[in-house]
């Protein structure tokens, strides 16, 4: 059962090829680019203001997307990765980001474009990362740049999912060779 909800008849725009994992919840004003996948028991909650999330985009397992009424809206880019039990709430995710696992971003706040926010990490309201930043700590702070083998980790992260949705979105049958195998041995 696909859990989208509209919410003061605004129901949410879903592309074709988008995984929504059974659990998740996708409500109100909320757009969804192609390819983008929507994890386990995820939150999706655009009542108070719109959600946008680009193309070929992961929102990971148990993580929480909302808005602030009439102030922050809540936009996503493309090819983004939004770890586990993570809170994205009000700001700018630019294209190429990578969010860790349990990381919290606050009202306000633009990660730039390709920047990596460390699991656990609270980018407190208003912080402004810039692009290709490796940002840690409560509150989170600038390390250092992201660098050739971090890039390639963050794309890796992006084609796994793809691949992860597409696999959910197109079974093969149960009886496929390979399949069986997996669970037989």
């Amino acid at each position: 059962m696909l859990s989208i909800q509209a919410y003061r008849g605004i129901l949410p725009k879903v592309s074709d090829e988008v995984f929504i994992a059974p659990g998740a919840w996708v409500i109100g004003d909320v757009t969804i680019a192609s390819r983008s996948s929507i994890w386990f028991n995820t939150v999706v909650r655009g009542d108070e203001h719109y959600i946008r999330i680009g193309e070929e985009t992961n929102i990971q397992d148990n993580s929480t997307l909302h808005v602030t009424g009439g102030k922050y809206p809540l936009e996503i880019g493309n090819r983004v990765t939004i770890g586990h039990r993570a809170i994205v709430h009000g700001c700018i995710v630019e294209d190429d980001c990578l969010i860790g696992m349990g990381a919290i971003i606050m009202d306000g706040a633009k990660i730039g474009r390709g920047s990596l926010i460390a699991a656990g990490s609270v980018v407190t309201s208003g912080s402004i990362i810039p692009p290709e930043s490796i940002v840690m700590g409560m509150p989170a702070k600038v390390a250092k740049p992201v660098t050739e083998r971090e890039r390639q980790r963050m794309d890796r992260s992006v084609a796994n999912y793809l691949h992860l949705s597409h696999d959910y979105l197109h079974p093969p049958p149960i009886e496929d060779e390979v399949r069986v195998k997996g669970f037989l041995g």
